[in-house]
Order: C-alpha cells, then structure tokens, then sequence
C-alpha cells in the first residue's frame, strides 16, 4: 500500500542497567507494529537507540552494546556497580531526530521493568524536538507496570498487552486518519498479518524469526501469558517462507527462532519449515536464544537440527532439581540426560550446547544451583546462568514480595537481576564462587 497517511516516528528506546549484552536481540515486536503500520498507509520511520555497531566479542555478531557511565538513579546509589546507558550516544539520538519529519504520534517500546529510566529518557528528548506530538508508549513495561508507566514513563497514553488491536483506534484519534484496510489484524491467523520491518534495522546482521506467539506452559517465574495470554503458531510453510523473503531482500545466513515452545510438536512445525527450506535448497545457519524445552529434544529432533545447521543451542532447563524443587513443568527424571545424548549423537559439540540455569531464586540455595552445575558439566554441556528478575503478576511474585531485600512494589529498578533482589544474603562472593564453577 502507498504510504498516503501521516508520519509516525517508532522508538526503541535506550537500556539504563549496571550491564548489558546483545544476544541475538532485536525489537522484533515494534518491528512487527512498523509493518503493520506501514501496510495500512502511515509513513513509519523508526529510531533504534539500540542499533549501533557493536564490539563484537561473541559469535555470530553479538556482542557488547556502547556504554556511557552515568550517575545511577538516587534508588541504587548505594549499589558498587557502574551503572550506564547502553547504545547510541545522546547526541547521535538528537541528531536522528531531527532527519525525521514532524510525526503526527510518536511510538516508544519498552522491554524490561527495571529498564525504564531509558524508556523516559528517551521520551523526554522526543518531546523537546517534537513539542505538542503525542506519545504512546506499550511494550513489557508497559504491560506489566501500566500505573506506574503512566506516571513516570512521560507518555500520553500506555497501551498494555499487544498492541495491533488497539494502535489503530487510537492513532485514529491522535491524529484523524483512518486507514482503509481493516482495524485489526486476524487474530487467530498470524500469518495474516505483514511481516515485520526488518528493513528498516540499521545494522542487520540475522533475520529474528517467530513461528509461534505465546507459550503451552505457565511457569511461575515467567510473564509470557501475561504478554500474549493465547498460544497460537503460524503455518509452517508460511514461516520458511519468510525465512527466504529476508534471505533474498538482506542476504542474511544467520536467523534466531525467537519462540517460547519451538519444539511442540515439532514433526508438525519445525521440521515441517526445516524440510521445506531443505527443499528449496536454501541454508541457514540457526540460533536458538530463547532456550528449548529439553524434554522434546527426540533423536529425530536433534538430528534434523544438526542437518539444518543449527548453531547455538540453548535449552531453558532452569534446575536439574525434580519433584517439589521445581517451580515449572519443564522436565522430568531422565529428559535432561536423554536431549543431551540425543544432541551428543548427532554431532553437536559440548560448546555448542548451553543450558540456563535459573539463580537469585527466591528461597533457592546455593547448593542446589550447584548441583545443578555440576551436572550440566558432567553431562557434557555448558552451564549458563541466567539471573532472576522478579516480575509482577507471576505466580512466584508473591514469594519474591516476602523474601526481597528490596521494596519490589516501590519502584521497578527493584526489579534488576543485578540486583539479586530475592536473596536476602547475597554477597558478590557468592555469586563469583557459582559464576567460577560454572566456567570453569
């Protein structure tokens, strides 16, 4: 459709933390409402204040965002870390600001609770050059900390939950166009829906790919059904195709699968987009950030994943504890042990292989998180610990409420895994001693 509507400007706004790291990450969820946008008529420009080159210490293109040390919010003053703001410089955002014609509204996402101080910054430069343009900010934040959104973030209008059913009515108002197409997408066909605006990244360097929106289970650690509260997946055949689409425009090898249940029933999903890019002879080479779920690693699974080139494998384990220890419904006596034969069998090597382990728990002691390293090791995997963050609306909220140091419902920032807010004795030796066994 030509671009016959108003400006819109979409912001992805800065990460304010004590640290920060681009593994395979993207704003794949505003790059999804560009796109929809974008089809019904509005011109979209889009500013990534995440999107500069990075030092690329790790594989693939990933690696360490810029950071300008700054003085940390007056709540973690007392924290000995360096706090900063990751990604393009202030001046840099200032001066792409003003290459973009006056928008009739201004979008902004947010991804973390705790990475709010970025979202309002980014807020505030907006309307200084923008004075009078109305914001609306949605994204996680949004979701899970709407009243508190509404009076620190600087915006106009907060939108919780998806935003495609709601954006258009309310840039309707905002600025008195009304687009031909239809108000909504389909709901229950994602494949109904445009792709997303990969093409307006500054520095792509892999397609980020989602097959699937939602997730099965209801972990009590996890907001995924407080985000998108339906699972529904695409047909499978419509994902490969998008696949060769971004292949073809971008020339891309790398993609990562950014689904929550990747596996499900994977002869009927996955292997079904594997099979079909194999016979259009077209080769990716795969990742995997968001973790799969360990009990669906089949001997036909991981073979299959082998043969596509997949490349970096995460399974999202969280314990090797069983029985009462759990805190989701991810594994089961023996599943562990069995995906990573079925791995070893195929031919992936130890290095290849990560598994994230849950730490910072509330009630979790340091023994179990090293029982569980130490078996990830003998089973020939990499450890890979993935700090909690406590997040509002969980089934574990609650229990985090009881056991954190922090007042969790007084600000956000109390929310920071850096933070380890629900160990009531943490100590930095603690942490250094499991960090040391896991790597070593």
């Amino acid at each position: 459709m030509a671009q016959s509507g108003p400006p819109l400007l979409l912001i992805n706004p800065w990460i304010y933390d004590f640290a920060a790291y681009d593994f395979f990450a993207r704003p794949l969820g505003l790059l999804y409402l560009a796109g929809w946008l974008r089809a019904q008529g509005y011109a979209v420009h889009f500013l990534d204040c995440l999107g500069s080159p990075h030092a690329r210490t790790g594989p693939f293109g990933t690696g360490r965002y810029p950071k300008e040390i700054i003085p940390p919010p007056p709540a973690l003053a007392g924290i000995t870390r360096r706090y900063g703001r990751y990604g393009i410089s202030e001046a840099a955002f200032r001066e792409r600001l003003d290459r973009v014609p006056t928008p009739a509204a201004i979008l902004v996402t947010s991804l973390m609770t705790y990475w709010y101080p970025g979202v309002a910054a980014a807020i505030r430069l907006a309307r200084e050059r923008f004075p009078g343009v109305p914001v609306i900010l949605g994204g996680i934040y949004a979701t899970l900390c709407p009243e508190h959104a509404q009076q620190h973030s600087g915006a106009d209008r907060v939108v919780a939950g998806p935003g495609e059913a709601a954006i258009l009515g309310i840039l309707k108002e905002a600025t008195g166009f009304a687009p031909p197409g239809p108000i909504v997408p389909d709901r229950e066909d994602l494949d109904s829906r445009p792709y997303p605006a990969l093409d307006l990244l500054d520095h792509p360097s892999f397609i980020p790919i989602l097959t699937s929106r939602g997730c099965p289970l209801d972990c009590t650690y996890c907001a995924s059904r407080q985000l998108q509260p339906v699972y529904r997946r695409r047909r499978p055949r419509a994902a490969a195709a998008e696949l060769i689409n971004w292949q073809d425009r971008l020339g891309l090898v790398d993609a990562a699968f950014y689904d929550d249940a990747l596996l499900l029933a994977a002869n009927d999903h996955l292997l079904v987009i594997l099979e079909e890019l194999a016979s259009c002879k077209r080769t990716f080479r795969f990742h995997t950030p968001n973790g799969l779920h360990a009990r669906l690693m089949s001997r036909e699974v991981a073979g299959w994943l082998k043969r596509a080139n997949f490349a970096t494998l995460r399974l999202g384990v969280e314990t090797t504890a069983l029985g009462d220890a759990r805190l989701d419904a991810k594994l089961q006596a023996g599943e562990l042990e069995a995906a990573l034969a079925h791995l070893k069998e195929a031919g992936f090597a130890p290095g290849q292989i990560g598994v994230y382990l849950l730490i910072g728990l509330p009630d979790q002691e340091e023994a179990e998180v090293a029982a569980s390293i130490r078996r990830v090791k003998e089973l020939g995997a990499t450890p890979i610990l993935a700090q909690y963050s406590p997040i509002p609306g969980t089934t574990l909220w609650p229990q985090a409420l009881a056991t954190s140091r922090f007042d969790l419902t007084a600000d956000p920032l109390f929310h920071n895994n850096s933070l380890f807010p629900c160990w009531p004795e943490f100590s930095w030796d603690r942490y250094t001693r499991l960090k040391r066994l896991a790597a070593g």
